[in-house]
């Protein structure tokens, strides 16, 4: 059994071995000649994989060690009888943490006010769920819109887009879909963005196609929005230089880069792969101690909680260290500023999420013991 694996799986050389032998290589650089003679390819995101790709080769299964798929053209896998397997909510609580230090980060610039903030959440599936607990359990109002699931459930709470454009906050977090009546392309155009809010801030970690760029650099500019935080570019690798520096945070697509999360994605890949082949193999890995295991929380009854629950939040996933990383492609060109929008990812520090940290409170004040639990917090 022949594996070509994306070299970026967390894991995947000793994850893979287990079925057959594997061959690593750069995402970018796996092409129609790599793979021809494999019957296996592990990939991530920065693959295309389509005709153009397998179509002379002896590929009978793909596995995408992530939860979105627009990289992948399932409909020609089906028609050839090549088996697919992805990791469908692996990396949601890492995304949902991410927007946790944003919107925490946001608070302490003084842009938005955590105990006065409606938040408007596109997209309620994996990731878009998790958000939502998390941003209710910290008392803020949601209005949430998904139509897909609003068809399927018939559920009220589920609000058409434009009754969401009154929000302070709207995080997007939705599949990028081409066509169809659930299109996204460029589902933040000019007109959409001009109807949100004045002084509201964007949030995109979902796939860059979804917010047109230009409209948004217009909205900052003119002040229509008070700010942006990317985590996806149109681009990708080669990111608008005047959009990063217009947005309140920049980072290198890897709101989904937990540890935790890519050590699900490849685990879920391989349970796929296994079930494939009908073997039984076991895996087991040892994951690196938490950076920050233990946090004694102070309480000043003069701090609010959201200054409080900061001060935590940062000291295990600072957001703004990945903004500072980011911001040094300012001063590349070409290929270069490609190489180190993808080593930014590739190299990726470990980031483990908040479950792995235990709190302990200098207080008994229930209310935020909850607010550390909704955020995921051992307390």
């Amino acid at each position: 059994m022949k594996i070509v694996i994306d070299e970026n799986v967390l894991f995947g050389k000793e994850t893979f071995s287990l079925i057959g032998e594997v061959t690593s290589v750069p995402g970018r650089l796996i092409t129609p000649g790599v793979i021809k003679d494999d019957d296996i390819l592990v990939v991530r995101s920065v693959t295309k994989v389509d005709e153009q790709l397998l179509g002379n080769s002896n590929v009978k299964f793909v596995g995408s060690a992530t939860a979105g798929i627009d990289h992948v053209d399932t409909e020609y896998l089906k028609s050839r009888g090549i088996g697919f397997a992805s990791a469908p909510g692996s990396n949601s609580n890492s995304v949902a943490e991410y927007f946790t230090s944003a919107l925490l980060l946001l608070d302490r610039k003084g842009k938005i006010s955590l105990d006065k903030l409606s938040l408007g959440i596109v997209g309620v599936g994996h990731v878009g769920s998790k958000v939502v607990k998390k941003a209710e359990g910290l008392g803020i109002e949601v209005l949430q819109n998904d139509p897909p699931l609003k068809r399927e459930t018939k559920d009220k709470v589920f609000r058409e887009l434009d009754e969401l454009m009154d929000c302070d906050v709207i995080t997007l977090h939705v599949p990028l879909y081409l066509t169809g009546e659930d299109k996204t392309l460029n589902l933040f155009d000019e007109k959409r963005i001009n109807k949100m809010k004045r002084g509201s801030v964007l949030i995109n970690t979902s796939r860059g196609k979804v917010v047109e760029e230009f409209a948004l650099k217009s909205a900052l500019r003119e002040g229509h929005l008070s700010g942006a935080i990317l985590d996806v570019w149109s681009g990708e690798p080669d990111i608008d230089r005047e959009m990063l520096e217009l947005v309140d945070i920049g980072t290198s697509h890897i709101a989904g880069y937990s540890y935790d999360g890519k050590v699900k994605g490849t685990r879920m890949v391989f349970d796929d792969i296994c079930e494939f082949l009908s073997i039984d193999k076991e895996w087991k890995v040892k994951l690196p101690p938490p950076e920050v295991p233990y946090i004694e929380v102070a309480f000043n009854e003069n701090e609010n909680f959201a200054a409080i629950m900061s001060d935590v939040v940062f000291r295990v996933y600072d957001i703004k260290k990945d903004d500072n990383k980011l911001r040094k492609i300012l001063n590349l060109e070409g290929k270069e500023k490609k190489d180190f929008f993808d080593a930014l990812r590739a190299n990726y520090r470990v980031r483990r999420e908040f479950f792995n940290t235990r709190l302990k409170l200098s207080t008994e004040n229930e209310n935020l013991k909850n607010n550390f639990r909704a955020l995921g917090f051992d307390i």
